[in-house]
């Protein structure tokens, strides 16, 4: 699944040939993705002008200027692509955005866990999909005071815990395998234990690594593009993940990288350097 740094990046991408543009046309292929499209998805948007292109967590949000979002989830296998008509719509097409510059924003998903909504701005905060999400990783917010706050009295893996977007939004698996080893902590430590120096470098290491990724374009380690349909080049700079055997990047241990399993997902670290 596509996380902060993949959505960030067609974000960025998407921006500055989006806003100021109006949707003469929307082309609405199946009722649903991985939920019911909202009624009267078409005749909601055609005609409306793109305002501004933002990101919270996971979430695309395209700002229109009648004060509603249209709220994009990637899911597992979702790209939203920019470019001309094409000449014959793919299997896997759902919706399709005609700018009033001729050119089309693309949606497709072949596995259908994306999602689209609508949403008005004004209540968008409290929102069932945003009223519970954590802090912006990149934003002041995310401090070592404010992580250190919210994991006390935690028991769980603090692998566990960087992936629960209630505490830090937008960190997923790659991400949080790639911070905790930078930040020289064990995906088993108990994220109760992570405050001070540990909370201090685990923040560091979380807004270091997403912004790295973030430059590099993202990883595609699937089925992930960009908005011009490219792919990222994080994942040739993965220190742990998917490198099971591997020799530890930063140490002599010469124990290999180790993967477990954690809440359903592979964890990838070095049982040495990462305490």
């Amino acid at each position: 699944m596509p996380e902060l740094p993949e959505v960030e990046t067609v974000v960025r991408g998407l921006r500055p040939h989006l806003t100021g543009r109006r949707l003469v046309r929307v082309e609405q292929r199946r009722p649903d993705l991985r939920e019911k499209l909202p009624a009267r998805f078409v005749r909601r948007l055609e005609g409306r002008t793109v305002a501004a292109v933002d990101r919270r967590a996971k979430y695309i949000l395209i700002l229109l200027d009648d004060g509603n979002v249209l709220v994009v989830h990637l899911g597992m296998s979702g790209q939203f692509v920019l470019g001309e008509k094409p000449n014959a719509i793919g299997p896997h097409e759902h919706v399709a955005f005609t700018l009033d510059d001729g050119r089309v924003l693309r949606f497709t998903d072949p596995r259908r866990f994306g999602l689209m909504d609508l949403v008005p701005l004004a209540g968008l905060t409290a929102h069932r999909r945003f009223a519970d999400i954590g802090p912006e990783p990149l934003s002041a917010d995310f401090t070592a005071e404010a992580l250190g706050t919210v994991l006390d009295g935690r028991r769980m893996p603090i692998k566990a815990a960087l992936i629960d977007q209630r505490i830090v939004a937008g960190v997923g698996n790659i991400y949080a395998c790639e911070a905790l080893y930078a930040a020289g902590i064990s995906p088993k430590r108990l994220a109760c234990t992570i405050v001070d120096d540990r909370a201090a470098r685990l923040v560091g290491a979380v807004k270091d690594v997403l912004e790295k990724a973030i430059a590099a374009g993202g990883s595609s380690a699937r089925d992930y593009v960009n908005s011009s349909g490219e792919q990222g080049w994080f994942q040739a700079q993965w220190a742990v993940y998917d490198r099971e055997g591997q020799p530890c990047p930063g140490c002599d241990c010469g124990r290999g990288i180790k993967r477990i399993v954690q809440s359903g997902r592979s964890t990838f670290y070095c049982t040495r350097r990462q305490r």
